[in-house]
């Protein structure tokens, strides 16, 4: 699977037609990928008491997810770089049919933990083709728009999925939320072999070895950036429900979660409108904004309307990310865009891990929640500074 890197802007006065069948298809997997990997999040005290388990060891579920997408995305998409696009990615919407099975049924930590590591997996492939397939499909110059219809499925997955399956774990157990997971993702299999192209892999000979794509100048930035915006909002997201329960405001936890989804989704249709003429003053504002919300929740969770505009402000800032870092690794690479991907997915899902064991770390420590947006401002804050500063990594675009 190859990228071609992004021309300058394309000057022909007709657009291409997106082949928006394809491209929300893959959208709807990006959404039971996202929920799969976040949804213990929305359940978490409900998972802690079924499985007669901490607190902190049910955000565990996030981590060892995210390690397991860590480990894994480099090797198995190396491993699985000559196979059919189609054919690989109906795999893997089984894949996480079955995982998500297992969790719903177990009533075991134990086999809870294994079902979330075989998940995990099956994230560290996904993450890592998709934004390369998305992208094939189009002109390179449209190659942002069409890579951010594909990830729309991240921001509805907060939107509407995690709160959907939160209020639905309050009412009837958080079981059925995944459940409900497993019956999308049978339905998703029919559209997507109906939809999908069938692109082949990529052939011997274009393979490029990991640690070359490492020297690009600007990619390690890139990387490092990505590392530490979701490291802080990890910290934030994962923990939550501690976080408000410090404030006593646990009871705004499902109505939060829909704020930051529902912004999360204008965030990336911002992102996916200018992306292609404005990715670097971009990256700027989503590190920023992020921070200023940070530092509101930590001063002012305790009034519902500070809340409220805090978590909207960060919804905006984070619903990009998964589009704006992505494409910069992309822009980067050029045509080793395939393995540049696994190893940002692998730094993605390695923030995910720290952010879960550093939140739960500092839960257990201090006893309360209260440093977490305070962490998460922090390391907001080093993103963008970092991203100014890589001017390789995130260059000004051409216009």
């Amino acid at each position: 699977m190859t990228v071609d890197a992004i021309p300058p802007r394309d000057t022909g006065v007709v657009r291409p037609k997106l082949p928006l069948g394809a491209l929300l298809a893959f959208a709807t997997v990006v959404f039971v990928g996202c929920v799969t990997e976040t949804l213990p999040a929305g359940v978490l005290l409900g998972i802690s008491a079924d499985l007669r388990v901490s607190e902190a060891q049910a955000g565990q579920l996030v981590t060892v997810y995210a390690i397991s997408t860590a480990v894994t995305a480099v090797p198995l998409t190396t491993l699985s770089r000559r196979l059919p696009r189609r054919a690989l990615l109906l795999w893997l919407i089984l894949g996480f049919a079955v995982v998500n099975a297992i969790t719903a049924f177990s009533s075991v930590y134990a086999l809870t933990l294994i079902a979330r590591i075989l998940a995990g997996a099956v994230s560290g492939v996904l993450w890592a083709m998709m934004p390369g397939y998305a992208m094939r499909l189009v002109p390179a110059a449209h190659a942002g728009r069409a890579l951010a219809i594909a990830m729309v499925g991240t921001p509805i997955g907060f939107a509407a999925g995690v709160p959907a399956g939160t209020i639905l774990g309050e009412l009837v157990g958080w079981r059925y939320a995944f459940l409900m997971l497993v019956a999308i993702t049978v339905l998703l299999a029919g559209w997507v072999r109906w939809q999908a192209p069938a692109l082949p892999g990529e052939q011997a000979g274009q393979r490029t070895a990991p640690w070359k794509v490492l020297s690009i100048k600007g990619f390690p930035a890139v990387l490092a950036t990505t590392f530490v915006f979701v490291l802080g909002h990890n910290i934030l997201y994962t923990y939550l429900a501690p976080v408000l329960a410090a404030t006593g405001e646990t009871r705004l936890l499902g109505t939060v979660l829909l704020v930051f989804g529902v912004t999360s989704v204008l965030g990336i249709w911002v992102v996916g409108a200018v992306i292609d003429k404005w990715s670097r003053p971009l990256v700027f504002a989503s590190t920023a904004v992020f921070a200023i919300a940070g530092a509101l929740i930590g001063s002012a969770a305790d009034r519902p309307v500070v809340l409220y505009g805090a978590v909207a402000l960060w919804g905006l800032a984070f619903g990009g990310a998964p589009t704006l870092f992505p494409a910069a690794a992309a822009k980067v690479a050029g045509r080793t865009a395939d393995v540049a991907q696994s190893l940002a997915i692998t730094v993605w899902n390695l923030a995910i891990a720290g952010g879960a064991l550093l939140g739960g770390s500092v839960l257990d420590r201090a006893g309360t929640a209260t440093p977490l947006p305070w962490i998460a401002v922090a390391l907001a804050a080093l993103a963008c500074a970092v991203a100014i500063a890589a001017r390789h990594g995130f260059p000004a675009d051409r216009r």
